[in-house]
């Protein structure tokens, strides 16, 4: 079922996926900038979280600064896909998990606070599946941020190319945690995270706003389902290049209207030669696929090898995991 949105829930929803305000009170900051009450605006918040069209109000981790990831892979039977989707979306760190239309057909993200705990969550889904897992590392991100305008393919903001991540200070991880699980939708949001930590409001803050400067936190805001918005024809599309030109058509990828996610990773020789990696986001996927045959014409790279997954289902999507379950990461 697709969200219906009237011109408000648009503005909010299109105006608000970054630069959330980082004020006491931000709800009254994007009132006022809509022309409307906070107790609507956090209204309309709820409405739309309790109709799949908002996963929370967060943040976008960078992904291996604070913590770790990696993009994984399955072959697996048809007729086991139920059976081993409820086994890897048990796991914790498991925080995105799809069925794409090819051979290697279940695809998830594994998330962390070191490569230990990320090792570990592939070594338990390796024994208690018995199926082979591709551990696709992350070499370079291009854009990561995955917002969009609502109306149509567009171009995202180019993604930063530098990061600090000695910015990060003890107990940043369970702020990161809170932004990657949802603020509360309440008036004074940073003051309940404040108190649920044990920190001042203004120390919180800060401390966002020094991780979003650092780069930490890729974007702060609304976090959109996509699907229920209309966005249905979802891709992953993979070229096999060598990484010096995954290097240099990248960044250039990025900025072509309609791809909201680009990035490069680690080939499996012999089993998955694919180096550069986008998402094409769209409504239809006539839509996707002129997205993609834009992208081959202006970059010239439609004669190099490449595969188009389309997503057929999406098991499970939500914030990283950061800090360690028990809370003992700092």
């Amino acid at each position: 079922m697709v969200v219906t949105l009237d011109a408000t829930d648009h503005a909010l929803l299109d105006g608000w996926q970054r630069d959330f305000p980082l004020v006491p009170k931000p709800f009254t900051e994007i009132a006022r900038r809509l022309g409307i009450s906070e107790a609507e605006v956090l209204d309309r918040l709820r409405c739309l979280m309790a109709a799949g069209a908002v996963s929370r109000i967060g943040a976008t981790l960078r992904p291996n600064t604070a913590g770790a990831s990696t993009l994984a892979a399955m072959a697996v039977p048809d007729l086991e896909i139920e059976q081993v989707a409820n086994i890897v979306n048990a796991e914790s760190g498991v925080n995105h998990s799809y069925l794409r239309e090819n051979q290697w057909n279940l695809w998830f993200v594994v998330t962390g606070p070191d490569r230990d705990h990320v090792d570990a969550t592939l070594a338990r889904l390796r024994k208690r599946t018995g199926l082979t897992i591709l551990d696709l590392r992350l070499v370079r991100p291009f854009n990561i941020s995955l917002a969009f305008p609502l109306d149509g393919p567009g171009r995202l903001p180019p993604d930063r190319t530098e990061v600090d991540a000695g910015a990060l200070q003890a107990g940043d991880r369970d702020i990161m945690q809170a932004l990657s699980t949802g603020l509360a939708l309440v008036p004074k949001p940073f003051s309940d995270l404040g108190q649920e930590l044990d920190r001042p409001e203004d120390e919180i803050i800060d401390r966002i706003g020094a991780l979003a400067a650092a780069g930490i936190l890729s974007r702060i805001g609304v976090i959109v389902r996509h699907r229920a918005l209309g966005w249905r024809s979802n891709a992953m599309v993979v070229w096999d290049l060598p990484a010096e030109r995954a290097e240099e058509i990248g960044p250039r990828l990025a900025q072509i209207k309609g791809v909201t996610l680009c990035y490069q990773r680690r080939a499996i020789p012999g089993v998955w030669p694919y180096t550069l990696y986008c998402m094409i986001h769209a409504r239809s996927r006539a839509e996707a696929l002129g997205v993609l045959d834009n992208a081959c014409d202006e970059l010239e790279i439609g004669s190099v090898p490449h595969q188009v997954l389309f997503s057929i289902r999406c098991f499970k999507q939500m914030g990283a995991l950061v800090a360690a379950p028990n809370g003992a990461a700092a």
